[in-house]
């Protein structure tokens, strides 16, 4: 059984299996968990950006507005007024007065997004090693060793 997925553009997937199609609103793909103790807007502003960094929301694309998300998510347009705002000034989002809310058009911006998100993730690393008493140069070296295996395990 074959399943193809494509976004025609507006935010629905249509995915064809067998002759049926099933049409997907985009707007479910950000999810809140209310037992995240982070605030709710830091949830959805890490979701787009998320989505942005990986490619699968590209430059120009228009994504769901202030109301539109808040309906979907069951949650108060404050809350994702505020997400967007923040990631309006952090150069994520665009929004065009009377057109929608995109993502910018930077081309940067998913590489730069990239970037953060690595920064985060060796950060966090970082942190665990000195837990475990590990020094920059074991760190190091058991980066390397991941490295490696990633570069075996490529064709």
């Amino acid at each position: 059984m074959a399943v193809t997925l494509w976004a025609p553009g507006r935010g629905d997937l249509r995915c064809d299996s067998i002759g049926h199609t099933v049409y997907i609103n985009m707007h479910n793909v950000l999810t809140i968990s209310q037992a995240d103790r982070r605030p709710m807007y830091l949830q959805i502003m890490e979701q787009i950006r998320h989505r942005v960094a990986v490619g699968d929301w590209l430059p120009g694309r228009e994504i769901p507005s202030i109301r539109a998300l808040a309906v979907d998510l069951r949650i108060s347009v404050i809350t994702v007024k505020r997400a967007y705002l923040e990631l309006e000034r952090a150069g994520v989002i665009a929004t065009r007065q009377g057109r929608g809310t995109f993502v910018s058009e930077d081309a940067n911006v998913g590489t730069s997004l990239k970037e953060e998100e690595l920064d985060e993730h060796l950060e966090a690393a970082a942190e665990i090693a000195t837990l475990l008493r590990l020094d920059a140069d074991a760190l190091q070296a058991r980066l390397r060793s991941v490295q490696r295996n990633l570069d075996k395990s490529k064709p």
